[in-house]
């Protein structure tokens, strides 16, 4: 569901993590210790774009992703390693603890992935046929397929098209009597407007699932994304800015759903208040998504310069957001309320064509290539997925469902979401690994942008 991703000047019709991946891999052999980031700034020819045979604004070499540092990092996984306790055990409950000590929750649970943090979730709050979640369209997949996967329909709704977000003002008109929850997305790590949807959850007695897979670190009037509803979900899968390669976390404040969820991820064998107490058999439906030891030894191993990390994110994206937000045709993110740090997963900015002399979209992102900034499109129209319709047809929900409720049409009519087309059409993105680098760095990705601007009619002319 992505569209065109550019790197090194190459269309390819690839998603957002093969995208990231292959943004780091261009990075190799750059210096890379742990602080500071060292990238050289670009001293391309002004007057002729790279895509047309000038020079460069920006060389490359741009910090490589996942980020690995010998020297602090490897001693605590090869403890695991040679421990041959390589199960879930006492590391994995000591990744928790500090996973929930840094999101500010009481409770933390590790799981495999975030789909199935997503799935857990849901799940253990009773979600499921019959009812309908309202989420935002502009998200990766799996966050309509926890939905479905739990036998619930999701319903799109729009999102406010200067912060990407789901759009607190158009949620109400979602709700119907079958509404049970709000699933809002922090997507690409800018927070949503979550104390707005807080009060609608409150007011119509919703559950709130935070997808909070791209938002570690982020916060809303210093408090964490994934705090604010009755879970939270994270991923750390090896994009991510908090990467172990695959994992995932749910986070909340109520103990007796933590239990539950601790008992569904072991195969429903007793957990606390779940159902009794630990050894007393599996009482309950559950499945397996234990993540291993050496898993959180990564983990730990990165959560200790997440924090110092993501304020280097921050920093850098508002510095390059206050350099092209000039640029006629270059629209930057806007936050939320009370956004007081985002995580930046991706550094979003809509191109408008119009101003850039009707350059067509793909040239635009060929060109910020070309002059060595990495960049892609990004989510295409989610609510439009075919995934639905299989989903429709499926035994399980033409059991569970009246066959006026499963009537594809009527729900794409239904989930229509003008906005979030257009957006579709105008993103464009940069990796978070570009934002770790220097801000000498950030003036060159703002002085490629210009100068496909101020070229933009030979570019059109010649491509």
């Amino acid at each position: 569901m992505i569209g065109t991703t550019v790197g090194n000047g190459t269309a390819n019709g690839v998603g957002r993590r093969a995208f990231i991946k292959a943004a780091g891999a261009a990075t190799a052999g750059a210096a890379f210790t742990q602080a500071p980031f060292n990238v050289r700034a670009g001293t391309g020819d002004a007057g002729v774009p790279a895509l047309l045979g000038g020079g460069k604004a920006h060389p490359g070499g741009w910090p490589k992703w996942p980020r690995w540092i010998p020297e602090t990092d490897e001693s605590g996984l090869l403890k695991v390693m040679r421990s041959g306790v390589w199960s879930r055990a006492g590391v994995v409950s000591e990744f928790e603890r500090r996973w929930a000590e840094a999101m500010g929750a009481k409770r933390c649970l590790a799981v495999v992935n975030g789909t199935n943090a997503l799935i857990t979730a849901l799940a253990q709050l009773d979600v499921g046929a019959g009812d309908e979640v309202i989420l935002p369209p502009y998200t990766f997949i799996a966050t309509p397929q926890s939905i479905l996967m739990n036998g619930a329909i999701p319903v799109f709704c729009d999102i406010d098209p200067a912060t990407y977000q789901l759009d607190p003002k158009k949620i109400e008109a979602k709700i119907t009597p079958r509404t049970r929850a709000i699933l809002p997305v922090h997507i690409l790590g800018l927070p949503a407007d979550m104390t707005a949807i807080m009060a609608i959850a409150k007011k119509h007695n919703l559950i709130v699932v935070e997808d909070a897979c791209q938002a570690w670190m982020a916060e809303i009037n210093g408090k964490k994304c994934g705090t604010f509803g009755n879970a939270g979900c994270y991923s750390f899968q090896n994009s991510k800015n908090m990467a172990i390669g695959e994992g995932g976390a749910i986070v909340s404040d109520d103990g007796a759903f933590m239990d539950r969820c601790h008992s569904y991820h072991n195969y429903g064998n007793a957990y606390g208040t779940a159902v009794g107490a630990v050894g007393g058999g599996t009482v309950m439906l559950g499945t397996k998504q234990r993540i291993t030891e050496y898993q959180a030894a990564i983990g730990l191993a990165q959560l200790a310069r997440l924090g110092e990390e993501s304020a280097r994110r921050h920093e850098n994206a508002e510095y390059l957001k206050g350099k092209v937000k000039d640029i006629p045709g270059i629209v930057p993110y806007e936050f939320s309320p009370g956004v007081t740090r985002a995580a930046f997963h991706l550094f979003p900015f809509r191109y408008k064509k119009e101003a850039f002399g009707g350059l067509p979209f793909g040239t635009f992102l060929k060109a910020l290539s070309a002059e060595g900034v990495p960049c892609s499109s990004g989510y295409g129209p989610l609510n439009k997925g075919q995934y639905v319709k299989h989903a429709f047809a499926t035994k399980n929900f033409r059991r569970m469902y009246a066959p006026a409720d499963l009537d594809y049409a009527a729900w794409l009519e239904r989930t229509r979401c003008p906005e979030n087309d257009l957006l579709c059409q105008e993103a464009v993105w940069l990796s978070q690994s570009l934002l770790l680098a220097e801000k000498a760095d950030m003036d060159g990705i703002a002085d490629a942008i210009g100068k496909i601007h101020a070229n933009a009619g030979k570019l059109a002319k010649e491509k």
